[in-house]
């Protein structure tokens, strides 16, 4: 390979090239919705004056410029439909996706899986931001308060915690003995609700977190709750095949729905206007309830197996995906039946003769994903522009989906939609450089959450840190000689500073020092320069370390032979007042005087022929590379 070649498939770092071979990074896919929201700002105007005046978009690529976001389409939810798959983000450590969850302002992707971690995915790249363990089991259900300011999570221990927007635990509250399979925050985000396995309801004081009261009344476990977006009023499904709508100051039934054959699996109100009622089950099927009726209204078929969680759009009240057991994604357009050929269309009950017994009209899916996961899906989420749908799913894998733009055929005959298979068959998969590109962006997620980790690492727990800054120290306690803790020593009446030396031998005490007079022994004693003698009882174990004496302490004071005398060290043959083993402190030395070049100073380093020389004398380097 040339070197221009070479260097083509390289990648230097700023700080420079450092000889090692390095792949060549793949693109990522990112999605800005800086442009169309701009687009709309624009041209926008009061509703009553009609759609913005813009250009239609037709299927060339030179539209893309024109697109608007799904909330300047009111009319339009077909646009919405996310249709192209935009990435697959997965952890190092894999673990299935129980819970997906944007954070309010749309910048990222909260994950929580079974073992328990929260995962923050970027909303425009969509790589890895930060991981935390959350809690010590299974993550089952996580919400966002009305207000911004919380999340609450539960788990497979019936543990509840509050976070704040930057993942601070603040509280945790033990609310089951159970899995908690479902949360819901009430409209003034004053209290919330949740469902477990242990078959009731309870609601909580959001701010005491103290149990208010328990709903009873179904007879297996509850699988979900939801409240009301502007009303007093839940609605929770149950294994028992039960849907239940509560009055939350009562904590009575108000009535049930009986049109599910088996367990439930999502209940959930429309956010926009509260009117309708979506519920799931594993008897293949969705249904869509009118509140004003008490009625199904809607039967949303084409799942071949258990439909395992829904989520509505968050600007078009008929649009709603559904996620299934065997890893499709179905949209579904509740005022488009899509009727497949050779059946029979039918009619919604409003428009029947007898809308309180006429049926549910049957709605099939306007589009299919019907690969869009490996296992079930177990979790779906809108941004809260409306334009990219987060799911995650059993496979430990969380995908984003979004809008095919102009011009864009392909995406409706990839792999996603027709399998790998049938894809590359028409051309649209290439089955090995697909698998190389997977596994290319699993190894750019992999250094993406290494990198992360690295950048994140916080400051051992041993130093003192600073409250609310990590990684700034408090400054070092002064001891009593005021010199920092862990700086260098000052050399102590001519003796060498005592690194990893033991201290000196315990001298017996019988009764005092001999050879002195005992009332000039207590006269030192009461003056303080002299330790106290150790207590009674601890005469034949010795006798404490010596003091610390000041400088220039007069020795005569005491009989000769008590201290041993002070050992010279030779003064270097330098300049500078500075004492051996100051580190560079001045102002210690012992005639107390210090001048600015009192500091340390090293000697030259050897140069690099030097070193080469002193290598080829011991044998090394004799031959040339």
């Amino acid at each position: 390979m040339d070197r221009h070649n070479w260097d083509q498939q390289n990648i230097y770092r700023g700080d420079g090239y450092d000889g090692a071979y390095q792949r060549k990074t793949s693109k990522r896919a990112v999605t800005d919705y800086g442009l169309s929201m701009v687009q709309w700002m624009r041209n926008r105007q009061p509703r009553y004056k009609g759609a913005p005046k813009v250009e239609l978009e037709r299927p060339s690529a030179s539209y893309i410029a024109d697109m608007i976001p799904p909330a300047a389409k009111p009319h339009n939810p077909a646009d919405a439909i996310p249709a192209k798959h935009l990435h697959s983000s997965l952890n190092k450590a894999r673990h299935a996706i129980n819970v997906v969850r944007w954070t309010p302002e749309g910048r990222r992707l909260l994950t929580g899986s079974y073992s328990g971690e929260f995962t923050l995915w970027n909303g425009t790249a969509f790589n890895f931001e930060t991981i935390m363990q959350a809690h010590d089991v299974a993550i089952r259900s996580a919400t966002y308060s009305h207000n911004e300011d919380w999340l609450l999570s539960a788990c497979n221990d019936g543990v509840i915690k509050y976070w704040q927007p930057n993942f601070n635990n603040v509280k945790a509250i033990q609310a089951h003995h159970d899995p908690i399979r479902g949360i819901s925050f009430s409209p003034n985000d004053t209290k919330f609700v949740t469902a477990s396995d242990d078959a009731t309801l309870k609601i909580f004081d959001f701010s005491g977190g103290v149990e208010e009261s328990t709903l009873t009344g179904h007879g297996w476990d509850a699988k979900t709750v939801d409240w009301h977006p502007t009303k007093g009023l839940l609605v929770s499904g149950s294994k028992d095949h039960q849907v239940k709508l509560w009055d939350p100051r009562t904590g009575r039934c108000l009535t049930t729905l009986h049109g599910h054959k088996n367990t439930l699996t999502k209940t959930l109100f429309e956010p926009t206007r509260g009117q309708l009622l979506a519920t799931s089950a594993r008897d293949n099927v969705a249904r869509v309830f009118d509140l004003r009726m008490m009625r199904d209204i809607c039967l949303l078929k084409g799942h071949e197996k258990e439909v395992s969680t829904l989520t509505w759009h968050p600007f078009h009240t008929c649009l709603l995906s559904s996620g299934g057991n065997d890893g499709s994604i179905f949209h579904y357009l509740l005022n488009e039946p899509n009727t497949p050929a050779n059946t029979t269309t039918s009619i919604p009950p409003y428009d029947s003769a007898d809308p309180k017994n006429a049926p549910a009209q049957t709605v099939y899916p306007a589009h299919r994903l019907q690969h869009a996961h490996d296992a079930p899906v177990w979790s779906l989420d809108w941004h809260p522009l409306g334009h990219i749908l987060a799911s995650g799913s059993n496979d430990r894998v969380t995908r984003f989906w979004t809008r095919a733009r102009p011009g864009e055929t392909d995406c409706f005959n990839d792999r996603w939609h027709i399998g790998e298979a049938a894809a590359e068959l028409q051309g649209t998969w290439d089955k090995r450089n697909g698998k190389r590109s997977m596994r290319e962006e699993e190894e750019a997620e992999m250094e993406d959450e290494a990198d992360g980790l690295v950048d994140q690492t916080m400051p051992s727990k041993s130093q003192a840190n600073l409250p609310g800054l990590p990684g700034l120290t408090l400054p070092i306690a002064a001891s009593s000689d005021g010199i920092r803790a862990g700086a260098a020593q000052p050399i102590l009446n001519g003796l060498p500073p005592a690194n990893n030396v033991p201290p000196p031998p315990l001298l017996p005490l019988p009764g005092g020092i001999p050879g002195m007079d005992p009332a000039k022994f207590a006269e030192l004693l009461a003056s303080g320069k002299l330790p106290p003698p150790p207590p009674p009882g601890m005469h034949g174990q010795g006798f404490p370390p010596p003091p610390i004496l000041p400088p220039n302490f007069d020795f005569s004071k005491f009989p000769p032979g008590l201290f041993p005398p002070p050992i010279p060290i030779p003064t270097p043959p330098s300049s500078s007042s500075q004492e051996v083993g100051m580190g560079g402190l001045s102002g210690l030395n012992d005639n107390g005087g210090g001048s600015s070049s009192s500091v340390r100073r090293r000697g030259p380093l050897p140069s690099q022929q030097e070193s080469l020389k002193m290598e080829q004398q011991k044998g090394k380097y004799r031959t040339a590379r």
